[in-house]
C-alpha cells in the first residue's frame, strides 16, 4: 500500500459506481485518467473495451462471489483482508477494516467501509494523493427496497445494477444503507475540502446531492 501514497498528487481520478448510469457513460473520456472500479465492474467488460486502473471490494458476499474473476485478472486488486481466503492472486492488497467511523488517511493501516465501498474507495484516492476525484454511476437509490443492511436472496434478475446479473439467481447481497452512506461522504468531503481537494458527483441524474455536480467532460477537460 505505502508505495501509492501521494503517488498522484495534483492528478484527478474517477471511481465507477455499480448503478444503471454506469451505462451512460462516455468510456472514450477515461483513457487517459487513473480509474477505481468497484466490486463486480468486471460484468462490464463485454459491453466495453474499458478496464479500470483499478478495483476495490470489501463486502464478502461480492468478494466470495466474484472470487474466480478476483484470481485471474492483471488488474490491481484492493480487497477486504477478512476474505483474504478467497484470493490468491499476487496482485492485491488487502486492506483491514474497521467499524470505527472515521475518514482513514492511513488506509495502509486500517479504513472504515461507511457502509458502501464507494467510501473506501475515496479513502484510498485521498491516499493516493488525487487533487480531484468524481464520482459516476452513483444513482444512489435503489428499486428494492427493505431494512438497510439486511442480506436477502436476489431474484431472476437485478434492477439496482448496470447489470442485470449482477446480483441475481439466488445469491446473497446486502440491502444498502443510503442514510450511513452520505454521512460517509460528507466526511469524505469535508477531508477532502478541508485540504483544498475536491469531490464532484459527475453522474448523469441519480439522486446523490451531497458533491457538487459537473459534467464527466467538464472534470476530464477542465
Amino acid at each position: 500500500m505505502k508505495k501509492y501514497h501521494n503517488k498522484y498528487v495534483d492528478k484527478k481520478a474517477v471511481i465507477l459506481c455499480n448503478g444503471p448510469s454506469l451505462l451512460d457513460v462516455d468510456f472514450d473520456l477515461l483513457d487517459n485518467v487513473y480509474t477505481f472500479g468497484l466490486n463486480k465492474i468486471n460484468l462490464l467488460f463485454d459491453k466495453k473495451r474499458f478496464r479500470p486502473s483499478s478495483i476495490v471490494s470489501v463486502n464478502p458476499y461480492v468478494i466470495a462471489q466474484n472470487k474466480e474473476f478476483f484470481n485471474s485478472t492483471d488488474i490491481p486488486l484492493f480487497i477486504n483482508s477478512s476474505s483474504k481466503k478467497h484470493i490468491s492472486n499476487k496482485n492485491t492488497v488487502f486492506i483491514h477494516t474497521s467499524t470505527e467511523k472515521f475518514f482513514s488517511e492511513t488506509p495502509y493501516i486500517s479504513l472504515y467501509q461507511g457502509y458502501t465501498v464507494t467510501f473506501v474507495a475515496m479513502q484510498l484516492a485521498y491516499y493516493f494523493g488525487f487533487s480531484e476525484v468524481a464520482l459516476v454511476g452513483c444513482d444512489h437509490n435503489f428499486v428494492t427496497k427493505g431494512q438497510a443492511n439486511k442480506t436477502v436472496v436476489s431474484g431472476d434478475s437485478d434492477p439496482n445494477h448496470f447489470d442485470k446479473n449482477y446480483f441475481a439467481g439466488g445469491v446473497k447481497w446486502q440491502l444498502p444503507d443510503l442514510f450511513q452512506s452520505e454521512v460517509s461522504y460528507q466526511m469524505a468531503k469535508d477531508v477532502f475540502e478541508e485540504n483544498g481537494r475536491k469531490i464532484f458527483n459527475c453522474t448523469k441524474n441519480g439522486k446523490l446531492e451531497i458533491f457538487e455536480r459537473k459534467k464527466l467532460e467538464d472534470f476530464i477537460n477542465n
